[in-house]
Formats: structure tokens, sequence, C-alpha cells
């Protein structure tokens, strides 16, 4: 088996060289007969909620990459790419560093990707963009603001989980969210649902210019919108109102959080293709 390591955070993170030393350990372990290779291609810097972008890669011909060493995973080539996590998958499962992976590993995550912040999470871009390319994928975050940063409690779940991800269906994606706590500490782990919990909780109304001002015939008008940050990022905070099932309450109870993702793809769902074909049939007659 062969994975391929990756994150948002950037290549120097220490998530990604705690996860990449779990996967050397996993690696030295296999037993007799069983083949298993761990490769890192990971963005030289931190593209956090970067999502599954890739950015304007037909405006250039190639990808600077180089090779960083990761203190005890020192037979692990390691790479940083000047390119997304979304990117610097694609080009490690199409080719770029060797054959392709079996798997895809994302993280781990320095801050929990729950709620709405699946969507916009470069670490859960990066395992998407997997399954996008007939590959299973799984994103681990870990939650912030303790120290030390637990990193070894969320690489030994994510080691764990490896068979049960090399034996599920294609394009299975899982999102691990891992309270900060020693292993001995962790209350269990729970199947979450994805929860109102997001990165942003509020943007203040703007304040219009004075009548005449900028903007009103003169110059442009500018000034701030002021963000209120969530849930999401960087340490959890209230979850108030939350389902204790949901994937940001669980955390917070000290569970860590597993959920299947499902990403973009044709909506086959109850009413999609009729509302469609009734959508079509509206715009034949229209520009009849």
């Amino acid at each position: 088996m062969r994975i391929l390591v990756t994150n948002d955070d950037g290549v120097h993170a220490p998530g990604l060289a705690a996860v990449t030393r779990a996967l050397a350990g996993w690696r030295a372990a296999a037993p007799d007969g069983e083949v298993r290779d761990v490769v890192v291609v990971a963005p030289l810097t931190n593209h956090s909620g970067a999502s599954a972008a890739v950015g304007t890669v037909y405006e250039r011909e190639a990808i600077a990459y180089r090779a960083v060493p990761i203190d005890g995973a020192d037979d692990v080539p390691v790479y940083g790419l000047d390119a997304s996590p979304a990117l610097s998958v694609i080009v490690g499962v199409l080719g770029g560093f060797g054959p392709r992976p079996d798997l895809v590993v994302s993280g781990i995550n320095l801050g929990v990707n729950v709620g709405r912040s699946v969507l916009h999470s470069g670490t859960v871009g990066a395992a998407l963009t997997a399954a996008q390319l007939g590959l299973s994928g799984l994103a681990i975050s870990l939650r912030s603001g303790s120290v030390p940063d637990h990193w070894e409690t969320a690489s030994a779940l994510a080691v764990a989980l490896l068979p049960t991800l090399a034996a599920a269906p294609r394009r299975t994606v899982l999102n691990l969210n891992v309270p900060s706590v020693p292993p001995d500490e962790l209350r269990g782990v729970r199947r979450g649902r994805i929860s109102t919990a997001g990165i942003i909780k509020s943007a203040a109304e703007r304040t219009p210019p004075a009548q005449g001002g900028p903007g009103r015939g003169g110059d442009p008008e500018e000034g701030e919108i002021r963000l209120t940050l969530g849930t999401a990022v960087p340490s959890l905070g209230s979850v108030e109102g939350e389902d204790p099932e949901d994937d940001a309450a669980l955390i917070a109870a000290g569970f860590a959080s597993l959920t299947a993702l499902r990403g973009v793809g044709e909506d086959t769902e109850s009413g999609a293709d009729e509302l469609v074909r009734d959508a079509v049939s509206m715009l034949q007659t229209a520009f009849a």
C-alpha cells in the first residue's frame, strides 16, 4: 500500500511531521510480504482555507518543488510544492512523485474542521480531491489551544483507521477531528454529524459613506467589514445549541469525531432530476 500525505498548513507544520513519523513507524512494522510506502507532497506555505482550489494553473507550465527533511522520518521522501493542497494531491496522484498512491492522508491540521468549515478547509479539500481522482482519503484535524498539542493522539487514530479506509469502497472520504488530549484521556470516538459551527459567525453591517462623500461621485467607497469568528477556529469556543452528536459538540466533550463526506457530484436525490427537466423545458421555450 502506498500512502500520499499532504496538508494545508504547509510542509514545515508540526502536524504533518507528526503523522509522517507515525506512518514511518507503520511502514517499518509491515508484516513479511506486505509492501508499505509513504511519500509526502504538501504545499511549501500555509494554504489554510483553500478548500479544493488549484489556482490559475493554466498560467504556468511547471510547479516548483523542494525536498524537505522531517526529523524522525528520515527515510520518507518529503516534497514541498509551490501549490495548494488540492493541486499537491493532483500532482502526487498523477505521477509527479512516483507511482500512483492507494490512499491520501491529509493533515494533521492545527484547529478542528467541523461544521461549515468542512466546505472551506484545505485539509478536507485535499481528501475530497483524492476522491475525485478515484482514491479514498482521510482528513485529520486536532483541536488547538492546548500546550502542548497532543499530535500523538490524532496520529495514532489515523494509523488505526488505515485498514478500514483501505477496505472501504473507492472514493471514501473520512473527516477525523480529535481533541488535544493524551491518548489515555480521550473519551472515545463517535460518529459525528456536521454541525452549524463556522469559522465566521457574523459580519458587521458596513457603514455607508455620508451624503455627497466618497462613493457619491467622488472617490470610490472603501472601508472595513468587521468579522466575528465562530466555534470552528482556532480553539472551538462555545458549542451552545449544538446537538450532542454534532461534530463540534463531540470535540468539546472530549470525544474524537469521525464523519464520512461526499464531494461534488451530480445531485441524484429525489426531485433534483425533475427540477432540472422543468428548467430545461422552460429555457428551451424561452429561447426558441
